[in-house]
């Protein structure tokens, strides 16, 4: 552990989560907002349902750790809401049992800090012609659908309804981008750039909206080390510095 200490947010999930320092993405995005404001920790795990999460939520999120996390977004969805193969194997969760999974992480999550915030988000939706072609030759009746999709991410909205969860609709913010089954994917099913920045762009609206005290938004979160220096550039007067704590002019995107 390095020091001064930060807020800590992690990302928790499967291969969207895995991913998000990928091909532009949502991770990596974050890091960049909140570079010297918090910590961005990533915790994906390609190929994981919400079983599997349980499994190791304790190892992940131990309730005696000295320092708990400000923030935690969790996904799981996606691979739970393939289809069932006939062997019995693969990632299917049932829909039953994933609002119970999703529950239990929420709960468990809720249990290590009065302070803890926390946001799910849902499956986003899939490029279903996409996901067919380029994995017909790979997996066994692998199917993933909308229909599926959508129905999970229902589930998971109405779990964080009954846990006071913060829920991002993915499957219905990608739908609202045009062209976003060709825009938003690099496979019909991960994220490209423009993915990503739907999904950052979503949780930057929770956090500024949400009545979290401390605030947990990127304007409001204090920058380390933001004092005026006598060693910062020096100002085209030759008589001050400038003090670039708050720039974002390197951002592609500029954000509220």
């Amino acid at each position: 552990m390095v020091g001064p200490a930060r807020p800590q947010f992690v990302l928790f999930g499967s291969s969207i989560v895995q991913l998000s320092y990928s091909n532009g993405g949502w991770g990596a995005m974050l890091s960049d907002i909140y570079a010297r404001k918090a910590d961005i920790l990533l915790r994906g795990y390609y190929g994981w349902n919400s079983r599997r999460a349980l499994q190791v939520l304790d190892q992940v999120f131990p309730k005696d750790a000295s320092v708990q996390p400000s923030l935690v977004i969790v996904y799981f969805g996606g691979n739970d809401s393939m289809g069932s193969h006939s062997s019995g194997l693969g990632p299917h969760v049932p829909l039953p049992e994933y609002i119970e999974n999703m529950k239990k992480i929420a709960r468990h999550l809720q249990s290590l800090s009065d302070s803890i915030r926390i946001i799910f988000l849902t499956c986003p939706p899939v490029n279903e012609e996409k996901v067919c072609g380029t994995t017909s030759g790979i997996f066994s009746e692998l199917v993933r659908t909308n229909e599926l999709c959508g129905q999970y991410s229902e589930a998971c909205i109405k779990v964080g309804q009954e846990t006071g969860v913060k829920v991002i609709d993915l499957f219905s913010a990608f739908q609202r981008s045009d062209d976003w089954m060709n825009a938003c994917f690099t496979d019909g099913i991960h994220l490209s750039a423009e993915g990503s920045k739907i999904v950052v762009e979503e949780i930057l609206k929770v956090l500024k909206s949400a009545e979290w005290k401390p605030c947990l938004h990127w304007k409001s979160v204090p920058t380390e080390f933001s004092e005026d220096s006598s060693y910062d550039l020096v100002a085209a007067d030759g008589k001050r510095t400038l003090n670039p704590s708050e720039w974002t002019f390197h951002r592609e995107i500029q954000r509220d």
